[in-house]
């Protein structure tokens, strides 16, 4: 049995490509899932900042202590009004989960996943300018003697002047033409570096397109594995609200045209508990109302259901080569025993059923609950106490005979968060990369490294502070050394860099801040700072799992 993982296992060639468009996929939706939140809660703020600023200017011009307590009371029960709205907008989005996937096709186009390679601007590094101060022969030549001069027999001497003058001529003048021939050697290396390092990356793109074209031609003919890859692809892509697993295995049995499901649903915990909030004027408080048991419940089993709903649509609407005639769906919980406290994972649905049935569902009319029953599913009937049904098709039991393929949590990792340290070294080059694009480097060209860590030429455009930096980028869980510090100072000298930055997930010792302090033009960004940076120019809340704390800065 082949198992495919999302990221991390065998480092075959189909499998990195695989986990290639797998976070290629995954970078796509964190992004678009990012952008409309972020533009939604942008406009929702602003709108509340406007309503806030009115009140308070209208508090500021009461014309009495009696006004002004009324229109503090306002102001209050307007808070109170907000935070039930934030509460309201998180049911109505898990109202809409089925109805929102409708409204896209969610399709993978073979196209799209192909990349593309323009080359950065060739960087001469001042290499391509003649070198200042060639010698002039007007800087050496002695002066002349004038007509008294040479009436007293001054030729001789200015003749023998003349010949020291232009030895010393000759012998700066070869000098500068050594340089400059150097610096012409090394220009002329450094531009075939950069002609192999494009003509290298130029082949990499169009090797992996090439595997592309061949995924599209395996998906097209049936190949189980092929079939399997894309879908999960599929279902990776489709999005859901942020709160939710995402975490999907997927098998394709190519004689019965069956793609079987396996899909990690949501924890109960996702329905608010709280149902509204009010202003309570006697002890100037806010109090929530809690939502009633029975309707969490049913919020809980509805959702369930729009979730194995939406799969199957997503599935169907994205079967370019009509592979698929009957899909299957196990949904599981992972969750914990409230008895025991040991983790386990009840199936609470699984549901069958053709494309030309569920072809004549009008999704955004039906009563999800409803069109379950419609298919014959198995529902728990207490899904939310985590009551399990057997499922219909036993996903474990087609392992022995099918290639499996699992999905990867695109919005999720280590404590729900990107562990930093778990990454590979394409992938950290990646998020660095982006990092420092976002912070406002340009022309970014990177350097091998034999230490899984990034160096790279990049060019700040600020025009005060701007200039060539060098990036050094340490995916560490132990101290930096002071000799990674001072391998990055020689490398700013032979770039004639104005900036130096050492980004590490560990920290470095007191040895190295102490270089950095003396050397004036090198930072060094730590792990707290990291994760800081992440988070502030990439909206990214990721995680650095060190073995051990950094110790304690010295003061």
């Amino acid at each position: 049995m082949q198992v495919h993982e999302g990221i991390g296992g065998q480092v075959a060639k189909k499998r990195g490509l695989w986990a290639d468009i797998q976070r290629e996929r995954a970078r796509r939706q964190r992004l678009e899932q990012q952008a409309y939140r972020a533009s939604m809660q942008a406009a929702a703020k602003a709108k509340r900042e406007r309503a806030r600023a009115e009140r308070a200017a209208a508090q500021r011009a009461a014309a009495n202590e009696r006004e002004r307590k009324k229109l503090y009371g306002e102001s209050r029960k307007a808070e109170a009004a907000e935070c039930a709205a934030d509460v309201q907008s998180l049911i109505d989005e898990l109202d809409s989960v089925l109805t929102a996937g409708t409204q896209r096709r969610n399709e993978i186009i073979f196209e799209s996943l192909k990349r593309s390679f323009q080359p950065p601007p060739f960087d001469p590094a001042g290499l391509d300018a003649p070198l200042p101060g060639a010698p002039q022969w007007a800087s050496f030549a002695p002066r002349p003697p004038g007509a008294f001069g040479r009436l007293i027999g001054r030729e001789a001497r200015y003749e023998r002047e003349e010949a020291i003058a232009r030895q010393a001529y000759e012998k700066e003048r070869t000098r500068y033409e050594a340089a400059d021939a150097e610096r012409r050697r090394k220009l002329t290396e450094r531009y075939s570096a950069y002609q192999e390092w494009i003509s290298g990356k130029a082949r990499e793109v169009e090797e992996y397109n090439a595997e592309i074209d061949e995924f599209e031609r395996s998906v097209r003919s049936g190949d189980s594995d092929a079939v399997a890859r894309f879908f999960t692809l599929v279902l990776d892509a489709s999005l859901f609200p942020e709160t939710f697993p995402h975490r999907t295995r997927v098998i394709y049995r190519p004689e019965a045209r069956e793609l079987v499901v396996e899909y990690e649903l949501p924890s109960q915990e996702v329905i608010p508990t709280t149902r509204d909030f009010r202003y309570m004027p006697g002890n100037d408080e806010i109090k929530a109302l809690p939502r009633p048991p029975k309707e969490i419940k049913e919020r809980y089993a509805r959702l369930v259901a729009q979730v194995t709903l939406r799969v199957l649509h997503d599935v169907f609407s994205a079967d370019l080569a009509h592979l698929v005639e009957t899909a299957s769906f196990n949904g599981h919980v992972s969750t914990k025993d409230k008895a025991t406290g040991q983790p386990i994972r009840p199936c609470l649905i699984s549901a069958g059923v053709s494309k030309e049935l569920f072809s004549t569902f009008v999704l955004t009319d039906l009563d999800p609950v409803a069109c379950l029953k419609r298919i014959n599913a198995l529902v728990s009937p207490h899904p939310y106490e985590l009551e399990a049904v057997r499922p219909m098709v036993d996903f474990e039991a087609l392992l022995s005979q099918y290639k499996f393929v699992e999905g990867i949590d695109a919005v999720a990792g280590l404590d729900s968060r990107p562990d930093l340290l778990a990454m590979t070294p394409t992938e950290f080059e990646h998020l660095t990369r982006q990092l420092f694009e976002a912070m406002g480097m340009k022309s970014w060209v990177t350097q091998p490294s034999k230490d899984d860590g990034v160096d790279a030429v990049a060019v700040n455009e600020d025009p005060v502070f701007g200039g060539i930096c060098i990036i050094q980028a340490k995916r560490y869980s132990k101290a930096v050394g002071i000799e990674s510090v001072r391998a990055l100072a020689g490398v700013m000298e032979d770039k004639h860099a104005t900036k130096g930055i050492l980004v590490t997930t560990s920290w470095v010792g007191d040895d190295s801040r102490a270089f950095a302090a003396r050397h004036g033009r090198i930072q060094l960004i730590e792990c707290e700072e990291l994760v800081y940076l992440c988070k502030e120019h990439l909206g990214l809340d990721v995680l650095i799992s060190l073995p051990k704390p950094p110790p304690r800065r010295r003061r």
